[in-house]
């Protein structure tokens, strides 16, 4: 069952869609405060090209993701904040492409805005592309924040996806002010039951996941 929400007051509930294999996800909708940059469903991104598994621009995540996701939102908006999320679920097809693209180091179109200081055959040892992925369990986001007055990001000091260690969630390499942004998205989830990352400033995974050995392949769309 695949559910539609929206994070804007009250939770709202469109009538459930039946498609096997959905059960347990959510479609999330953008609001005032809660906005989507769907990368993957764009050439905006380390690849360079829409990612496999990628049939639409909206994201997909479990339903207790969701709700904790709900809590972070409503705690943001008090606060002047929206959110952004540029991706959630990813299905294993979507995974399986970035290691072909690894794999195939003739192809650095894009490596001047996504990784200019690291060498694309060193993207496996440093642990930037694997083979599996906990965004495909359905729990993990990747998100920054905004704000409500301006629609302005606020400035984490580096792009999502950056490939750096300037890109760690406790970097000192970034300004002060910098650190202090991503310090309180790090709190905002936490604080809701998110686990940081720490080599990734945007990305968090639901502490109590409900698939914790399930890696999904869906399409999104």
């Amino acid at each position: 069952m695949l559910v539609t929400l929206t994070l804007l007051g009250n939770c709202q509930l469109s009538d459930p869609e039946q498609r096997s294999g959905w059960e347990g996800f959510v479609v999330l909708v953008p609001s005032s405060s809660l906005q989507t940059e769907v990368r993957y469903f764009s050439s905006e991104n380390f690849v360079g090209e829409v990612i496999d598994g990628y049939q639409a621009p909206v994201i997909y995540l479990t339903r207790e993701a969701y709700e904790a996701l709900r809590s972070v939102l409503v705690e943001a908006e008090t606060l002047g904040f929206g959110i952004k999320v540029f991706d959630a679920y990813r299905p294993q097809q979507a995974v399986d492409h970035f290691v072909r693209w690894a794999e195939d180091l003739s192809d650095i179109r894009m490596k001047s805005q996504y990784y200019p200081e690291v060498e694309k055959q060193h993207l496996f040892r440093d642990g930037y592309i694997a083979s599996r992925s906990g965004h495909s369990r359905g729990s993990t986001l990747d998100l920054t924040l905004f704000e409500l007055e301006t629609g302005k990001e606020l400035d984490m000091g580096t792009a999502f996806d950056f490939f750096d260690k300037s890109s760690w969630s406790e970097s000192e390499a970034v300004t002060v002010q910098q650190q202090d942004n991503r310090t309180l998205l790090r709190t905002l989830m936490t604080r809701h039951g998110f686990r940081p990352l720490r080599e990734e400033w945007w990305h968090f995974t639901l502490e109590n996941e409900p698939y914790p050995e399930t890696y999904f392949n869906f399409p999104v769309r």
